[in-house]
């Protein structure tokens, strides 16, 4: 069997790791930050603990399949339970709705909260997401894709083109589907889940929301981060050798154009039949390989041709007393949703004056260190760190000015906390960056903007013989379920190699 050396311990490189264990392989894992997870963070200060990254689990059946083939179900590591309602939204004009995590539910919730034909709508875009779905998930999810031409036996299939429609976006399913302009709005913020601008993420993303409502929503009681310790632990029970602080810096390559290892900050050389990657793919075709090999390559074009994801900018309060109704996810919308975007992706980005604010607050007692306190994570879309060409994170007195703002922001909104903060701790796109080395803290690689996007974003398969792509800025993308499947592809190619 090989010898196996995985870049990164993020959700995708552990599930890789475990993954290949069990076949046999000899698997090391190197991951340069002094913990494992990758983006799913956690961050925890006086019996106060937040999930720093993802904090709802869709499409758990990815997960579940992880754990059933690399040792034991995932029921046994982990607790998992519904969330019901999945988010409560509150819109500019007043109106508050709970949106429940089945199709039937859903489509009450809206025709309740919106009235007019909202409800049946609702019912008929489901039924269009769910024939995207059907179509979509076996060559475009669960399959390695590394250009067009893999998808010339399914383009043939006239009827299947049309009900995808890779030239149109999701704003156009909206404006197709939904009469409502608040719905519409509901339906766009699915595209920052991948990171992307509504307007120009292709349509096949009307599927997100009806994953999350056919399959459920998820939480792992004490924070998703159990999550990634169980899959750590699963790592060290199937024999993989996971080294924290080993920080690669190059992939290396034979006279053949093979990869053979790997070399460590420190100097050593690890040999490896096999090097998979869940570092960012813009740093092994910029960073890792060697230059004559990452530049004479097509995926370096490709990165360079596409968009990245969007940021984050993250407040963790840390709060007195109790919010009465708090839901589980609250997101509270602007009144100029397309302005959120143009200030992200546009020629000048900059901080989003009037941002969607988006509250992870979970009733879980682990979560905080007594019944009368709360401990909420505050998310805003954002531009990444790009001191030369867009916003300068790091700027002095931005950060903490804008952490004001959306403080302010939430007030007007009807959500006035300012008086309860115990503590508050401020991580900008200029943090992530430093923490994942996710390039300028682009929280899902590229973006989906564009009909060409999934084939801009780097291919499991990597140019050079022996290495591959696992993780949120490989095929399949970003988010817990794509990067288990992303995990799972790999496998399986490095077993038919």
């Amino acid at each position: 069997m090989s010898r196996v050396v995985v870049v990164g311990a993020g959700m995708g490189g552990l599930a890789v790791a475990a993954r290949l264990a069990v076949k046999g392989h000899r698997v090391v894992v190197c991951e340069q930050a002094e913990t494992y997870g990758g983006k799913l963070g956690w961050y925890e200060r006086d019996g106060f603990a937040f999930d720093t990254g993802p904090s709802l689990l869709t499409l758990p059946a990815v997960w579940r399949d992880t754990f059933l083939k690399t040792g034991r179900p995932m029921e046994e590591c982990v607790d998992l339970v519904e969330v019901d309602p999945v988010a409560h939204y509150r819109f500019p004009d007043g109106t508050e709705l709970d949106v429940p995590n089945d199709r039937l539910r859903a489509c009450a919730a809206f025709q309740d909260a919106f009235g007019g034909t909202a409800g049946e709508d609702w019912r008929r875009f489901l039924a269009h997401a769910g024939e995207v779905w059907a179509v979509t998930r076996k060559p475009f999810l669960e399959s390695a894709l590394s250009g067009p031409r893999d998808l010339l036996g399914w383009s043939r299939r006239v009827s299947d083109v049309r009900t995808v429609a890779p030239w149109r976006s999701l704003d156009h399913v909206a404006r197709r589907f939904l009469r409502d302009p608040r719905q519409r709005q509901f339906l766009w913020r699915y595209a920052t889940y991948t990171g992307s601008d509504p307007r120009r993420t292709p349509a096949a993303l009307c599927v997100v929301p009806w994953v999350e409502q056919t399959f459920g929503a998820w939480y792992v009681l004490g924070g998703l981060r159990r999550l990634g310790d169980a899959l750590y632990q699963r790592c060290v029970e199937r024999k993989v050798d996971v080294r924290l602080g080993a920080d690669v810096v190059a992939i290396t390559v034979d006279g053949a154009g093979r990869v053979d290892g790997v070399r460590l900050a420190d100097g050593e050389q690890l040999p490896a039949d096999v090097v998979v990657s869940d570092a960012d793919a813009s740093e092994v075709y910029g960073r890792l390989l060697p230059r004559r090999l990452a530049t004479a390559r097509g995926p370096s074009r490709r990165l360079a041709a596409s968009t990245p994801s969007l940021s984050g900018f993250v407040l963790l309060l840390a709060l007195d007393g109790r919010t009465a109704g708090l839901r589980h996810h609250t997101v509270t919308f602007p009144a100029d949703y397309s302005a959120e975007f143009d200030a992200i992706f546009g020629r000048a980005p900059q901080p989003v004056p009037d941002p969607t604010v988006y509250v992870s607050a979970p009733d879980d007692p682990a979560l905080r260190p007594s019944p009368d306190t709360e401990a909420w994570f505050v998310l805003v879309n954002a531009p990444r760190h790009d001191p030369s060409r867009g916003v300068d994170w790091d700027r002095e007195g931005l950060a903490d000015g804008y952490a004001d703002h959306v403080l302010a922001v939430l007030a007007a909104r009807g959500l006035d906390v300012r008086e309860r903060v115990r503590w508050r701790v401020v991580r900008t796109p200029a943090d992530l960056a430093r923490d994942t080395r996710a390039p300028g803290g682009s929280i899902y690689g590229t973006s989906s903007n564009g009909a060409r996007a999934a084939f801009l974003r780097a291919a499991n398969v990597s140019p050079v013989r022996g290495l591959y792509l696992v993780g949120g800025s490989a095929h399949p993308g970003g988010g817990l379920p794509l990067v288990g499947l992303s995990a799972e592809i790999v496998a399986d190619l490095v077993g038919r190699a």
